[in-house]
């Protein structure tokens, strides 16, 4: 099933086929000029509607980035994990999802040959993680936003894709796990702690700087743009 995207558009909505004829929704935007894509895997108990994630989409399209937002579950697994709270942490069904999201971008016309990078949030990033061990030629970069890369487990060796880990200086729990990460993974590899931020980056210009740091990564590692300032 083929749902093709359009370039120059205004975001738009998507629906990603998955098993048993069920999809996963996604918004899909491709800005002007747009040289590569960026797939974004939420947070724990969080949406394709997060105005975390679709503020760093925003900065990323004004560096000529199409960007798409999805929904790792569907929407009657999101009733039973907003009981259960278990699917969020279900590492291997939401990074199947960010996979089966990555081979749907691969059969779109228009973007098929675009390089690809991975945005992950929270369990988000432990998803996008995997998803770019298991496609090591289609992955390029990933960038993890207040991550827990720690849940990819053994397949954190295996990732090839240059990866950046953005964590809050005051987020003390997730440095550490952070840091346990960087000593698994073997490629290119780097780590910021945003000082006095906390784990959701709320406090004033913080998810800011996240933004610039993620968009000088994607723009340096997938369409070879110099970064615009130091990742300190």
């Amino acid at each position: 099933m083929r749902e093709n995207v359009e370039f120059g558009s205004n975001e738009q909505e998507v629906h990603i086929p998955i098993r048993g004829w069920r999809t996963i929704s996604a918004d899909f935007n491709m800005p002007p000029g747009a040289e590569a894509v960026v797939v974004f895997a939420h947070g724990s108990g969080s949406s394709r509607f997060s105005p975390r994630n679709r503020y760093v989409a925003e900065m990323l399209q004004e560096k000529h980035l199409a960007t798409v937002l999805i929904d790792l579950l569907t929407p009657t697994e999101e009733s039973i994990d907003a009981v259960s709270r278990n699917l969020r942490f279900d590492i291997k069904l939401l990074s199947e999802r960010v996979v089966t999201a990555i081979r749907w971008l691969r059969d779109q016309e228009e973007i098929g040959s675009m390089k690809i990078g991975c945005f992950g949030a929270s369990t988000g990033a432990a998803a996008a993680l995997v998803a770019a061990a298991r496609l090591p030629h289609d992955v390029v970069a990933v960038v993890s936003r207040g991550g827990r890369p720690d849940l990819a487990e053994d397949d954190l060796p295996l990732v090839k894709a240059p990866t950046l880990l953005i964590v809050g200086g005051d987020d003390s729990v997730v440095i550490d796990l952070n840091r346990q990460a960087m000593e698994r993974l073997t490629c290119e590899k780097q780590i910021v702690i945003v000082s006095r931020a906390g784990h959701l980056f709320e406090e004033p210009g913080k998810l800011e700087r996240v933004a610039e740091l993620a968009a000088d990564w994607f723009a340096k590692h997938l369409i070879g743009q110099p970064v615009g300032g130091a990742a300190t």
